[in-house]
């Protein structure tokens, strides 16, 4: 166990190491500074800007980012719908895979151009090639939509009063050829070395040592996996996503792609402080999040090595902790740490079964999702940390008698209304959609109990763990849930969509109003942001949000099986 522990902080401390110079990059690339990339990408940008007919010199107003960026993702999400239901006749399908139904690609195109990535389908038997390839593209065209509306709010943090906050589209196709497509390379060369196939043929017929006849699925996996984690995507190749040896064949591949998840989340605090200039307030967010991850990855590892105490009352010895659903290549303590980096981000991918965990380790899953700003994803993951903090601003004035100021600029009635709706939306779909599924269960179980494959409080979080993961845009689930069937297809895309889309509407409108208005100086009377005070304020506002919204929920799932064990 030892070594195991050792395995997650040095995965820990790798991904810290390269957050930080990566953050300042990324910065430069916001900052219109010079990049040692330029020189190879510099040529292939003007490119894309000929081909589009784009001016990425045009200054865009925060209205017109938000036009920009919902504009094609429609485009992109029509072209999804096309591919995913026309793949049978489509080319590149050598294992002849049919074509989805039409709430199974509504699903589908939806949760990878939200950057969800929940999966109601196995990849290997629920998709061609190009299917693969086309949602392959949207996970770093979703990935950098995030990452580039995330640096329109810093420049209009920076900003003193501005209306003109950049261009989206030249902070979109920098963010994708400079930052996610050449790390992108990198992954995906060690997970091909190490195993992780990479090829346009179809099923290998193999006969095994008993001389049975088996056909393996392969495909361009190292480079859908290399982009599904570094986009904090986490939409798997194959139907076991990284708990599949394909996937994730060994221990260093497994160190790969855990430090991939967290990385760009990171990195993007430390690119704030770079384009601020203000490297203690980016440390002070980044201890908040470091501090929430590690409440809810302690107990998880802890619980994960000393096993389910229900077997233990049965003399079943765990010498190796709770192996149930985990591969042995991996071990408890990794995959509990893989559980929470895949939960406290947006990525959602899994190198174990989460419907497997104990039950206060399932908790802990949700509880990363539900508070959906523990680093979050890549972009938005700040968006939704920074309506805590101009709540924590507004509270913390008010307690102190000052006027409420971030970085210069009055919170006022406004920013206030956008971000208590924002804050009280992610809550109300998980809530209602939870609420209503479970209606249906109980109140018609001939009909609809069969979505659940375990009764009681495990079922109970099964449908809650998926309304969570469908509004925290992350894309795991508790698969004893069967959620292949029109209402979960259609209702988990719904709350994908309004999940996505109004968490970026509503920050980027604060940080446009924010803009605009008199930039104030600095005085004796400011509220200080970048201290471990104001640190502690920010996450007790999160603290409360998330106890006073899901405690009852919790109660009723995981804590109630917890007890009845």
């Amino acid at each position: 166990m030892n070594t195991e522990i050792t395995g997650i902080l040095l995965m820990y401390a790798l991904v810290v190491l390269l957050a930080i110079p990566l953050g300042r990059y990324i910065g430069k690339i916001f900052t219109k500074e010079k990049t040692f990339l330029d020189g190879l990408f510099d040529p292939i940008d003007k490119l894309f800007y000929r081909i589009s007919g784009i001016d990425p010199n045009s200054e865009m107003n925060w209205k017109q980012h938000l036009s920009a960026l919902l504009t094609i993702n429609v485009v992109w999400f029509l072209i999804s719908m096309f591919v995913l239901t026309n793949m049978s006749w489509l080319p590149l399908n050598p294992d002849n895979n049919p074509s989805m139904s039409g709430d199974l690609a509504f699903n589908t195109a939806v949760s990878f151009v939200t950057n969800t990535n929940l999966q109601h389908y196995s990849g290997e038997s629920g998709l061609s090639y190009l299917g693969q390839l086309t949602l392959m593209l949207w996970q770093f065209i979703s990935a950098g939509c995030g990452i580039a509306i995330a640096g329109m709010v810093f420049l209009a943090m920076k900003e003193r009063t501005a209306d003109k906050l950049g261009n989206f589209y030249f902070l979109f196709i920098r963010t994708c050829t400079r930052v996610l497509f050449p790390i992108a390379v990198v992954v995906a060369s060690l997970l091909a070395f190490n195993g992780t196939p990479m090829t346009f043929e179809g099923k290998d017929p193999i006969t095994t040592l008993q001389g049975d006849k088996v056909e393996v699925s392969r495909g361009p996996v190292a480079g859908f996996v290399a982009i599904k984690q570094l986009g904090t995507n986490g939409g798997g190749f194959f139907g076991p996503n990284s708990a599949h040896p394909l996937e994730n064949p060994n221990y260093f591949t497994n160190i790969v792609e855990t430090v991939s998840i967290m990385l760009i989340p990171i990195a993007m605090v430390f690119a704030m402080g770079y384009v601020l200039r203000r490297k203690k307030l980016a440390w002070t967010i980044f201890g908040v999040m470091t501090v929430g991850f590690l409440l809810l990855l302690t107990p998880t590892v802890i619980n994960e090595i000393n096993g389910n105490p229900a077997i233990e009352k049965m003399g079943i010895a765990q010498d190796f902790g709770s192996m149930e659903g985990k591969e042995v290549r991996f071990g408890p303590a990794a995959s509990a740490y893989w559980a929470i980096n895949t939960t406290v981000t947006s990525n959602g991918s899994v190198n174990a079964m989460h419907d497997s965990l104990t039950p206060l380790s399932g908790m802990n899953t949700m509880l990363g999702m539900m508070v959906n700003a523990f680093y979050g994803g890549v972009g938005v993951g700040f968006l939704n940390f920074y309506i805590f903090i101009i709540l924590a601003v507004f509270i913390s004035g008010l307690m102190v008698g000052r006027t409420p100021e971030f970085l210069g600029k009055k919170i006022e009635a406004r920013e206030m209304k956008i971000a208590m709706i924002i804050a009280l939306l992610h809550p109300f779909l998980i809530l209602v959609g939870t609420a209503i599924s479970s209606y249906m269960v109980a109140h018609n179980p001939d009909e609809y109990g069969s979505w659940l494959n375990n009764p009681g409080f495990h079922g109970f979080s099964e449908m809650l763990y998926e309304f969570t993961s469908s509004s925290a845009n992350n894309g795991s689930g508790f698969e004893g849930l069967a959620d292949n069937n029109p209402f979960w297809n259609i209702a988990c895309g719904i709350v994908m969509l309004m999940a996505r889309y109004l968490p970026i509407i509503g920050p980027v409108a604060i940080a446009g109003s924010l803009a605009a208005k008199k930039y104030i100086p600095e005085s004796a009377g400011t509220l200080k942001t970048d201290t471990a005070t104001f640190g502690l304020m920010v996450f007790a506002v999160i603290a409360i949000v998330a106890a006073l919204s899901f405690f009852p929920a919790l109660a009723l799932g995981p804590i109630a099986e917890y007890f009845s064990l």
